[in-house]
């Protein structure tokens, strides 16, 4: 007979493995006890699990307390949004100089006959400054004074997958922790009742790419830290909500009975992971409270859902860009958007008109809305994709353009930058970045900055190196866009 004072009476009654796999409920429904009463796992002054960054952070005053980020998932070409060159217009049809492109990188127009390919729409100054902004873009000019155009960006990677996990993680190796996660890790969350870092998708235009669940994965860092990706259509969330018939005495018996054997085991083998289920749990049963709430759009007015073009439930950019003014509201520290469509090898005029139509005016509404509500100065919004498109003529269902990783565009808003200036710049055919060029390590040692955060006194203990998102190449806040 085992003592049921022994430190493993539970493990030798029944194997922690076999007792989950036999109750059947989802996470949702395991996670109801630790909030439910006074003797909760956590007491109620207390923050929750995973609110709390890590000791000493932030380094510095914060600039921006959430950042947004909208990807351009396929790569927007910078040559019909934000980097107009004459020269290109000039030399529209003719052999694209060899001087650019001997011993650069080309993705599919490797051994074909290189053109040069002029913009194919009209382009226009706006703001106090004259940003130059194309006609693609009209909702884009109405907000030239709020945005900072990088026209000097560069990355590593010229194919798709690799280009966002260097995008979104510092480097090409699959595995790494993305941004969203090291800022969760390193600031902790600001919200009680959802995940600080969600993730939203929407579909619209050529070629939509797949985007792995790898790309807002935690890594090396503790799970809790990985992106929650919300569905478009059926439950927002997988298995948060309780299972039919069960109540919650039942529920608060089951989590305590879970939680009792992740305490006794996890008191021998004190393994993170451990702790990082418990607050799933937690998490969960908030999440059964806070999500359907955040999901529903009905205390919205209508003149906010005419303004971002949002029918609620249709899983567009204009509704996700509305849920990221919610998360945002509710503190969730990391809202990262994808909009799958702007691969534009060919029929670039047609897609072009399709993709802006679904998220020009959209990113306008948020940008406006989080201004009119005060909240933009400490949100930090990036908009771009993960590289931009060649200068050269690629013909697919009409003109296109192939992948360009050596110049393109993005912009930033808010959150400490500083609105109505253009940054940096390409040559004279738009290929490579020549003044102020912005590595992407620059830019996330630019968000991480304007958070609060020194990137070189960041780092987290791996396969006995300090591993950081910024790596060890160098890496520099972009000062010159600091307001």
């Amino acid at each position: 007979m085992i003592p049921e004072t022994s430190d493993n009476y539970f493990e030798k009654l029944m194997k922690r493995r076999t007792f989950l796999g036999h109750t059947g409920f989802g996470l949702g429904s395991a996670a109801l006890a630790s909030l439910m009463a006074g003797d909760s796992a956590m007491a109620a002054d207390e923050p929750a699990p995973g609110r709390m960054g890590l000791a000493g952070f932030p380094h510095h005053s914060q600039r921006a307390k959430r950042v947004i980020f909208l990807c351009m998932a396929g790569g927007p070409s910078h040559l019909e949004t934000f980097d107009f060159k004459q020269k290109l217009a000039d030399l529209h049809g003719q052999p694209m100089p060899e001087s650019f492109t001997r011993g650069q990188p080309i993705a599919q127009l490797q051994g074909q006959e290189l053109r040069v390919q002029g913009p194919m729409t009209e382009f226009r100054r706006y703001g106090r400054n004259g940003q130059t902004i194309s006609d693609f873009l009209p909702w884009h000019a109405k907000m030239a004074d709020d945005i900072c155009i990088i026209k000097s960006m560069v990355t590593e990677q010229i194919n798709h997958d690799p280009a966002h996990t260097f995008m979104n993680t510092g480097s090409a190796i699959s595995g790494r922790p993305s941004m969203g996660s090291w800022i969760n890790y390193g600031l902790g969350s600001e919200s009680d009742n959802l995940p600080g870092f969600v993730v939203m998708t929407s579909v619209g235009g050529r070629n939509p790419q797949p985007i792995a669940s790898r790309q807002w994965s935690s890594g090396f860092l503790p799970s809790r830290y990985q992106g929650v990706e919300f569905n478009n259509t059926g439950d927002p969330v997988h298995y948060v909500r309780n299972p039919w018939g069960l109540d919650r005495s039942m529920d608060r018996s089951l989590t305590d009975a879970i939680r009792t054997l992740d305490g006794v085991r996890n008191r021998k083998v004190l393994n993170p992971e451990i702790e990082t289920r418990i607050a799933a749990y937690e998490m969960a049963f908030r999440m059964q409270a806070s999500v359907p709430e955040l999901m529903d759009l009905s205390d919205e007015p209508q003149h906010i859902l005419d303004m971002y073009g949002a029918t609620p439930g249709d899983g567009s950019y204009a509704s996700n860009c509305l849920l990221a003014r919610r998360l945002a509201e509710r503190g969730v520290r990391f809202i990262h958007l994808y909009h799958r469509g702007w691969d534009h090898h060919g029929g670039l005029v047609q897609y072009m008109n399709t993709c802006c139509g679904l998220t020009d005016k959209p990113t306008w509404a948020l940008l406006t809305d989080l201004k009119q509500r005060g909240m933009l100065d400490d949100t930090l919004i990036i908009w771009g994709g993960e590289f931009g498109r060649t200068p050269m003529f690629q013909g697919k269902g009409g003109a296109g353009r192939d992948h360009h990783i050596k110049g393109f565009s993005m912009w930033m808003a808010g959150g400490g930058v500083q609105g109505g200036i253009s940054y940096g710049n390409t040559d004279e055919l738009g290929y490579h970045a020549v003044e102020n060029p912005v590595h992407v390590r620059d830019l996330h040692a630019t968000m991480l900055h304007l958070l609060g955060i020194d990137h070189r006194r960041f780092s987290f203990p791996f396969q006995g190196l300090d591993m950081r998102l910024t790596g060890v190449e160098p890496a520099h806040p972009v000062s010159g866009i600091l307001a």
